[in-house]
């Protein structure tokens, strides 16, 4: 694993600012070991979560215990993600095989089955660490094992290069964030997770889980699993949304994207991304979601590449998009989206516990699409219409088979997608629905503080009024499919994803 440039990044310790407490219980000393409970950064390198629970390992003098579990009944379970994550916890099984950390995968059979199983294992550790991240089912269920357990439950942030908590507010324009992360970042930049957790730490070793606990809750074979997600056939899962063998999941997937990144992509990022018949993206998104990759790492390697130091950004903070970094615009370009944009989603997610709502939208947002909502519309499409791309829109058709296919759709077309269906749809309550259910159905990178940025940009978070004022959008950002056609290349892209060329028979 590439190292941090020594003269830019310093400090090897987890801030405090990352860590919290979920309950008023005490560290538990003489306990059998110390128990990270693996949920959302599912990585063993640059991951704050396993390095602080290696730090209290080695100051107890006790094992470690790496838990990582995945329920049978989250919404919108499916082979696609199942699949994801167990090629994630494949990795895991490997990395950690000759670690100082006892991994423990397990993998829920029918619902309810894996009810328990922290509890057990946390009345034997010293204490629990895990994953703080402020999106889906997480936070909820994680204040409801904290409760449930008799020692100290931490949580630590890994998210992003800004601390979800070194503020409390809610940023509303990308603009204001970028410019308090101008002001603030420079406070963080020696502050990044180890690459390896492990280094320079002697801990003791724990051969194998107590025989009571894997008799009730077995260990999972993930790597046959991975190897041939058939097998996935046998849990309640939903099996009508296939596995994309074309994108892996897991820690090796992840390095690999990031690399051919760097290597081959970067340079062309700030003039190719918004084209769809151009594979200049990242990729990165599914591996950021699931944790697979961590973004001090994509930030560590890029500086690395490029000869980037702290001292190097600009000296005032103006929020502009391009000019701090002292970087080229590619570079500039992507670290914009990596960082600003993406944690924008975060910091509204950590803050705001109304983020899936409708009525979480700006003031003007909702009022002008309330002016408008009786606007007849041309063409309204059911959710299942939507769902099979049955449109009169052959590139919103093409879009939406790609994400059906692929687990993804091209960033561009992305926003062309949503607007759509803000204009095909009875009403913009029943918009922000379908995008939700479709989006995180079938994206690989859905049920994400970014996911809902994006769905919710469509209808007017973090934009601003625009006019002309039109029909139905009323003072929202306005899409076309023919401008879009207009402005970029997309004849390829059509063809790639007609009707004729994606199979969908295994979707429908």
């Amino acid at each position: 694993m590439p190292k941090y440039p020594d003269s830019a990044f310093e400090d090897r310790t987890v801030p405090e600012l990352r860590v919290r407490t979920l309950n008023d219980k005490q560290v538990r000393e003489d306990g059998d070991f110390v128990l990270y409970w693996m949920v959302a950064f599912r990585r063993t390198h640059w991951n704050y979560s396993l390095q602080r629970a290696a730090e209290w390992a080695a100051d107890l003098n006790k094992p470690l215990v790496v838990l990582e579990a995945l329920r049978c009944d989250y919404k919108w379970a499916s082979d696609r993600l199942h699949w994801f994550v167990v090629s994630g916890m494949r990795d895991n099984a490997e990395a950690l095989e000759d670690r100082p950390a006892l991994y423990y995968p397990y993998l829920e059979r029918s619902p309810g089955d894996g009810s328990g199983l922290l509890a057990a294992l946390a009345s034997q550790a010293c204490l629990v660490v895990s994953d703080d991240f402020p999106c889906f089912f997480l936070p909820r269920m994680q204040q409801i094992a904290a409760r449930k357990v008799d020692v100290r439950f931490e949580m630590v942030d890994s998210n992003g290069l800004l601390p979800m908590r070194a503020t409390d507010k809610v940023f509303a324009r990308a603009y204001d964030l970028r410019r308090y992360l101008q002001k603030e970042l420079p406070n963080h930049f020696g502050h990044l997770p180890q690459p390896d957790p492990f280094t320079d730490l002697k801990l003791p070793q724990l051969d194998k889980v107590p025989k009571k606990i894997t008799d009730k809750w077995p260990i999972a074979d993930v790597q046959s699993l991975a190897d041939d997600p058939t097998g996935l056939a046998e849990l309640p899962i939903d099996h009508r949304v296939p596995v994309v063998r074309s994108t892996i999941g897991g820690e090796r997937a992840a390095q690999a994207c990031l690399q051919e990144f760097l290597a081959d992509k970067l340079e062309q990022y700030g003039d190719d991304r918004n084209q769809p018949e151009k594979d200049a993206t990242s990729g990165f998104s599914p591996y950021l979601h699931f944790g697979h990759l961590s973004v001090h790492q994509v930030f560590a390697e890029l500086a690395a590449k490029l000869k980037w130091k702290p001292d190097d950004v600009a000296t005032k903070a103006k929020g502009a998009r391009s000019g701090w970094w002292n970087l080229s615009e590619s570079a500039e370009g992507f670290l914009d989206e990596l960082i600003t944009w993406r944690e924008l989603g975060y910091n509204m997610c950590a803050h705001q516990a109304d983020y899936t709502r409708y009525s979480s939208l700006p003031d003007w947002a909702r009022e002008t699409l309330a002016d408008h909502a009786s606007d007849a519309r041309e063409h309204v499409y059911s959710l299942e219409e939507f769902e099979r791309a049955e449109t009169h829109d052959q590139l919103w058709n093409a879009a939406q088979r790609q994400l059906l296919v692929e687990g993804r759709i091209h960033n561009y077309l992305r926003m062309l997608w949503g607007k759509k269906i803000l204009e095909w749809t009875a009403t913009p309550e029943v918009a922000l629905q379908v995008m939700i259910e479709l989006n995180n159905k079938y994206a690989l990178d859905g049920r994400n503080p970014n996911s809902y940025s994006g769905i919710f940009w469509v209808l007017g978070r973090y934009d601003r009024a625009w006019g002309p004022e039109r029909d139905i959008f009323g003072k929202i950002r306005y899409m076309s499919s023919d401008n879009t056609a207009r402005k970029l290349k997309v004849k390829g892209y059509l063809e790639r994803y007609s009707q004729q060329s994606v199979t969908q028979q295994s979707l429908f």
